[in-house]
């Protein structure tokens, strides 16, 4: 069924003067069920009450996001975990005294407090205490945990602005909230703390070499998208993410051969009336 579509408002939380309005617009939305994109340090996140079934149904939906991936609850305070897990190991205190607010997300055994659309039916649940001002604003204002994606269309790059979350979802959700630029640009690290040991499911924000500091049985493997069947732990391990909708060229040698080759493939596509990205290191930027 078609998605009704919906009058996308969008408000600047930067200002000091429109900041506690637009927090409180926010806010409301999401106690009424209704979805809102909020700024992270990590990328914008599309937030429904993680405790409405209904409302977390809507984020699937405005995505098309497939229902086997499970969403991140993000809270305000690190006391807000509790009600969410059935257990909070010593381990996983130490980390939230060490690493929140910040770009980790912790996967713990869930309560029943969970909806199960939001764990995919898991018995965990990945939860986030952002480092945000605005998202731990709008998330203590809400009064309620919010599940949260990255707030864009699924497959399709993290959103960093507001810009590219209008780009994506204007007219399917109900607000965004501009908090400009997201500082860190890649979403949180995932860590799963319910095995015999703590894995890194998903790279983020958070480097391994941080967290070795307080885990030395750590284990970070190397995963291939395409060798996780079933219902995946963590969000970003099982379908296509980071993927711009463009041709990708791999520009490999040495340094003086790499710029002359990409400045001649610069001209090429321009010359067709193509648009052109360029990631590079500064020596071959130069």
């Amino acid at each position: 069924m078609k998605q009704e579509e919906t009058t996308t408002l969008v408000l600047d939380v930067k200002d000091p003067q429109n900041r506690k309005e637009a927090i409180a617009t926010a806010a409301a939305i999401l106690q009424k069920g209704g979805l809102v994109a909020f700024p992270t340090e990590t990328v914008y996140g599309l937030g429904a009450n993680a405790l409405n079934e209904k409302a977390v149904k809507s984020i699937f939906a405005a995505k098309g996001r497939p229902a086997d991936n499970p969403l991140i609850v993000h809270i305000s305070d690190r006391e807000e975990v509790l009600p969410l897990v059935s257990s909070f190991s010593m381990t996983a205190r130490l980390l939230a005294e060490k690493f929140w607010p910040g770009p980790l997300t912790m996967v713990l055994p869930v309560s029943d407090a969970v909806p199960k659309i939001v764990t995919a039916g898991l018995d965990t649940v990945g939860i986030r205490l952002p480092a945000n001002d605005y998202a731990r604003e709008l998330i203590s204002a809400a009064g309620v945990p919010v599940a949260a994606p990255s707030a864009n269309v699924s497959g399709s790059p993290s959103p960093t602005s507001a810009e590219h979350v209008y780009h994506d979802l204007a007219g399917k959700i109900d607000l965004i909230l501009d908090g400009g630029s997201c500082e860190v640009g890649v979403e949180s690290t995932v860590l799963d703390l319910v095995g015999p040991v703590p894995v890194v499911l998903r790279p983020g924000g958070t480097p391994a070499e941080d967290l070795l500091r307080y885990l030395p049985d750590l284990v970070v493997p190397g995963l291939d998208v395409a060798e996780v069947e079933g219902i995946p732990r963590a969000p970003g391990m099982k379908y296509r993410h980071y993927a711009p909708q463009a041709r990708l060229l791999l520009v490999a040698g040495a340094p003086e051969k790499v710029a002359a080759t990409i400045r001649k493939e610069i001209a090429s596509w321009q010359a067709r009336g193509s648009k052109v990205a360029v990631l590079a290191s500064r020596e071959n930027a130069a």
